[in-house]
Parts: structure tokens; sequence; C-alpha cells
């Protein structure tokens, strides 16, 4: 058994994501991730002083990685303001579909104690702000933005939730609502 100061805050949070990816969220437990690395549960309380602490770095950490994946879908794809976009949403709903239990948990819960921190969440927006402009102009883009974001948000807890069933290719729906959205801004600026 590894002696608890080899388990740093880092290595807990990680684990806690992946546990709560295998598992679900109501499967995770102190005593389950101090198993898992290897330690006694009373030592976590040294890198996170309860449940609620350790799942709003596990929010924290997921908003962080659905950052970074935003952030290089827009550095890998060339083209215009519309195309940068439309690969950013792929990447978004990428993400929501390959990491679902924590993408729920962070971007569904209405306890702000759990919520990830709003710095995050405004670089979350950030790598489609200035490309929304663009788009839609800059009187309409924070409209422009939120409808994006609502729009893969929608669909991807619509797909995880089982709600779209009546068959179909679901990546050519969201290619194709994605791209009538950007052209309906196009239309309107």
């Amino acid at each position: 058994m590894p002696y608890p100061s080899q388990v740093n805050r880092e290595e807990i949070v990680k684990q806690a994501w992946q546990l709560i990816e295998a598992e679900g969220t109501e499967n995770l437990s102190l005593g389950k991730l101090a198993q898992v690395l290897g330690v006694k549960a009373p030592s976590l309380y040294r890198h996170v002083s309860n449940k609620a602490a350790l799942l709003q770095a596990v929010n924290l950490h997921t908003s962080q990685q659905l950052v970074a994946g935003l952030t290089e879908a827009a550095a890998q794809t060339s083209g215009d303001a519309q195309t940068q976009i439309a690969a950013i949403m792929r990447s978004y709903r990428a993400f929501a579909l390959a990491h679902p239990h924590t993408y729920v948990l962070a971007f569904t819960n209405n306890d702000d104690a759990l919520r990830p921190d709003e710095d995050v969440l405004e670089q979350l927006a950030l790598p489609l702000q200035e490309l929304i402009t663009a788009v839609s102009g800059p009187e309409k883009s924070l409209a422009a933005l939120r409808g994006a974001m609502a729009l893969v948000h929608g669909f991807v807890m619509l797909e995880l939730h089982g709600q779209l069933r009546r068959g179909g290719d679901l990546w050519a729906d969201f290619e194709t609502a994605v791209q009538a959205y950007l052209r309906g801004w196009q239309t309107n600026r």
C-alpha cells in the first residue's frame, strides 16, 4: 500500500474522474476511491475535504479537459470562421459522448457548490466567441454564441439520454443542424 503522502490531489481527482466514467457518479465513494488508490480513506481528507469538494474538483477537471479539446480543435482547423465553429462544435459533442458521466455531472447540476469555476466556464466560450462574431456580426454575437452552445448541449443531452430514437445517422444529423444554424446567422446579419 503506498504511503499516503505519495497520493496527491491531482491523482485523486483523475482517479475519481475515471471511476465516475466507469461506474457512474452514484457509485463513487471516498472508500472505493481510497481502495483503488491503495490508501486508507482518511488519507484522502488531506487533499479533499469531502465528497462534494471531490466532485467539484472532478467538474473542474472535466471543464478543463473540454476547454483543451475545443482549443485544440480550433487550432487544428484552417478555413473560415464557419468551418472552425463547426469543428469546435464537433469536438464538443465528441468529448461529451466519450465522457458522458463526467460531462453530465459538470454541466447539468444545479448545485453551485459543484459547478466548475466561472473562469473555466468562460474559457469554454472563448474559442467560439470571436469566431461567432465573424459569422453573426458583433451586435448579435452573444445571442449566436448562446444558441450554438444550446444546440450542442441540447443535442448531446438528448443523445445521451436516448431521446433521439427515430433512426438515422446522428453524426450526419448533428452536422446538418450545425451547418443550418451557421447559415441562418449569415443570412440574418
